[in-house]
């Protein structure tokens, strides 16, 4: 069965690569609006599912893989800043904070419509941050698309002190280890 990564992200398609197992890509195009009153378990897991159902209708025989995270600050969902100025208060926020990542990872097979999801939570510890750390990360890595303003996989990890959670792989975007126990699930083995 073929496997999709319904996903636009380049982070996430270098995270599935690392299974060695062959996959398409199919971006979904999506409201990533949160609901009101909706906590940001409920929205990562809704959107990780409808972007994998919004492929299955239009792949009806593959296993579709959806995935979508949000930064938690201060109890408040801090998604991708998109915006110089917005990723300087998103960091200013952050600074000498715990901030909590929650991804939602589904997996969609479109032949049986079973629906495998999980939200996985994963905190990071932030240094203390000068405006002056701000300006250089941003000059110099620009993470507009990544949610709470922090490419750890790059410069990012300079503004970061302590992680804790299951799969560092939660971090960037794409729970590998969850991901691994779904799709064995579904009949297919990594290794």
């Amino acid at each position: 069965m073929k496997l999709i990564l319904a996903s636009s992200s380049p982070f996430r398609r270098e995270l599935l690569e690392r299974l060695r197992i062959p996959f398409e890509i199919m971006p979904p195009e999506l409201d990533e609006t949160p609901l009101a009153g909706e906590t940001p378990q409920q929205l990562t897991e809704r959107l990780a599912i409808a972007k994998a159902r919004k492929i299955a209708d239009i792949e009806p025989r593959a296993l579709i893989i959806g995935s979508d995270q949000v930064a938690v600050y201060n109890g408040s969902i801090v998604g991708k800043p998109h915006s110089h100025d917005r990723a300087v208060e998103q960091l200013r926020a952050a600074s000498g904070k715990v901030v909590t990542l929650y991804t939602g990872l589904a997996l969609i097979n479109a032949v049986t419509h079973r629906v495998q999801c999980e939200v996985i939570p994963y905190r990071v510890t932030f240094r203390p941050l000068t405006d002056e750390m701000i300006e250089s990360y941003l000059r110099k890595e620009q993470p507009y698309s990544c949610a709470g303003s922090v490419r750890s996989e790059g410069l990012g990890i300079s503004l970061l002190e302590k992680f804790e959670g299951d799969d560092p792989n939660t971090l960037i975007g794409l729970p590998l280890i969850r991901l691994v126990r779904m799709l064995e699930n579904e009949g297919i083995r990594v290794v």
